[in-house]
């Protein structure tokens, strides 16, 4: 699968409390928490954002408290991936049991500018900056992590596998 969009850039050390600030942990709505999306670093961010843009960030992505509403967040305001340096341990795992797709990419954020347009093949971790012309790699997602993401999340998939 090919995603393709728009760069939206940020730094290293995004904590979950800016990704989602703790007002808004009294819901599990995904569009909901995508209205608040990242509003501790940019308050129009949600309203700027469109489906199928990309968030690029530093190391350390999702660093923080280990609430699963990140990711949720990400995925409500209509982002299709997250290209990192490296994620916080909790949010990676927590990326994957929310459905959302996640790629570490070493110095991609060195290389890759807000705007930039993307396109990122999924199954090989392949990106393209058309914007630049810059091809370079991440590191692939596992099968059984994309059976994760194909799914929904883990509830999703332990469902379908129990369905048979």
């Amino acid at each position: 699968m090919i995603l393709e969009g728009t760069v939206w850039k940020f730094g290293d050390n995004v904590d979950t409390d800016v990704i989602i600030p703790a007002t808004y942990l009294v819901t599990t709505d995904y569009g909901e928490l995508g209205k608040h999306c990242m509003e501790g670093l940019d308050p129009t961010f949600s309203e700027k954002v469109r489906p199928g843009d990309m968030i690029v960030a530093g190391k350390n992505f999702g660093c923080g408290s280990s609430r699963e509403h990140a990711p949720m967040a990400i995925k409500g305001a209509g982002i299709a991936c997250v290209l990192a340096e490296s994620f916080a341990r909790i949010f990676f795992r927590n990326a994957f049991n929310m459905g959302l797709t996640i790629f570490e990419a070493p110095n991609v954020s060195e290389a890759v500018q807000a705007g930039d347009q993307l396109s990122v093949n999924q199954d090989t971790g392949e990106i393209m900056d058309h914007t630049t012309g810059k091809r370079f790699l991440a590191n692939p997602i596992p099968p059984f992590m994309q059976g994760l993401i194909e799914a929904g999340g883990l509830m999703s998939y332990v469902l379908k596998q129990r369905q048979g």
